[in-house]
């Protein structure tokens, strides 16, 4: 049974007729450009075919009744009472309320099932898609436009302000605004985007380590203090307004950690751009070079990686089918991505698992992922 039978069924059970609105916000997977988004960057992300899915009926008043399927709870949540509570799922329900109100929305109460599919702490953005799944929810009862930067920039607040995470903002853009069959290219500074197709004859797939971190901690905040004190010391107003000659010139004169986090911001941009072309001239070796560049930047000079990604990274680079491999999101456990041969991604998926497994004693899960639309009604 799919996910949008599973929420609205389950809406019926609880109220006794079917839901009049269901929303779905993907989860994401990128491809490159790891870190850069809060540099004012580039990244290469993909909205995948992992989701939350929400159905729904507007209320009457300020009240919001949420049943979550995958913990079994029921949250209500008073609009004109927001109260941040312990970290966990909730939050971002109550933290994009806040922040829409924080805009100027005039927000309506709704009773709701949600049920998502995108593996919680996996690097994937789960939380971005609930995001993006309660601003739909909101502008579908509360008769506001959904704009997807808008709606994003307030995904983002919620994680740097409700939330206390300093991330960027790719994830929410990518939940709001993905396009079915091609990556998109987003500049984090203007939040343009251009769709990138996939090279041809090319899978995308996600190798899930099976282990976890959480975001929430002092390692990704000193990342971003890292690059925020290098730009300074080059009076610029972010790493992305630097070249790598420019860099190279002063570098010495940083100490090692920051000069090591910097050079990995600044190359990363780099590959970025060159993935752009190399995908749109359909360059899957060119591509795969690229990401398997950009994992050894995040492992050695960024730090960020962890035994288990580089395990399944290695056993992914082996595959002959594999154009190149990385670990994606925040760092540190979760998940990598690859570009394979779309007629050998069964077999790369078998003989990874079965060799990650050997090696680590970890059963991962892997999955060959489909790029689609950002969050919608879908009906």
């Amino acid at each position: 049974m799919t996910l949008q039978q599973q929420v609205s069924d389950q809406f019926n059970t609880l109220y006794g007729e079917n839901p009049q609105t269901i929303i779905r916000a993907p989860g994401r997977v990128n491809l490159i450009g790891e870190h850069t988004d809060y540099n004012d960057g580039f990244v290469l992300p993909m909205a995948i075919n992992r989701a939350v899915w929400i159905a729904l009926r507007p209320r009457a008043d300020r009240q919001v009744v949420l049943y979550a399927m995958d913990f079994d709870a029921q949250i209500r949540i008073d609009l004109d009472d927001l109260q941040q509570g312990e970290p966990g799922p909730i939050e971002y329900v109550k933290g994009m309320a806040w922040a829409l109100g924080q805009a100027g929305y005039e927000l309506r109460g709704w009773d709701g099932v949600v049920k998502g599919d995108v593996p919680i702490g996996a690097g994937l953005s789960s939380s971005a898609a609930l995001e993006m799944a309660t601003a739909q929810a909101f502008a579908a009862v509360s008769g506001f436009t959904f704009d997807p930067p808008v709606m994003a920039k307030l995904g983002q607040l919620v994680e740097n302000e409700w939330v206390g995470v300093n991330s960027g903002i790719m994830d929410q853009m990518i939940s709001a605004a993905g396009q079915k069959d091609a990556a998109l290219l987003i500049d984090c500074r203007s939040l343009e985007t251009t769709q990138v197709p996939l090279p041809g004859g090319t899978a995308v797939v996600i190798l899930d380590t099976s282990t976890r971190r959480g975001l929430i901690g002092s390692a990704y905040n000193d990342r971003r203090a890292s690059c925020e004190k290098a730009a300074a010391f080059y009076g610029v107003p972010a790493l992305r307004d630097l070249d790598l000659d420019t860099f190279n010139a002063r570098a010495e004169q940083l100490d090692e950690e920051t000069r090591r986090r910097a050079r990995h911001i600044i190359t990363e941009n780099a590959r970025v751009l060159a993935a752009k072309q190399a995908m749109s001239a359909g360059d899957a070796v060119g591509m795969g070079q690229l990401m398997n560049a950009s994992h050894i930047s995040m492992r050695d000079d960024f730090e960020i990686s962890a035994d288990a990604l580089n395990a399944i990274v290695d056993c992914a680079q082996a595959h002959g089918g594999c154009y190149g491999a990385r670990m994606t999101g925040g760092g540190f456990a979760g998940c990598a991505v690859a570009l394979v041969d779309a007629v050998q991604a069964d077999d790369f998926a078998a003989v990874v698992t079965a060799g990650y497994t050997q090696r680590t004693g970890l059963t991962p899960s892997l999955y060959i992922t489909a790029a689609e639309n950002g969050a919608a009604v879908i009906s």
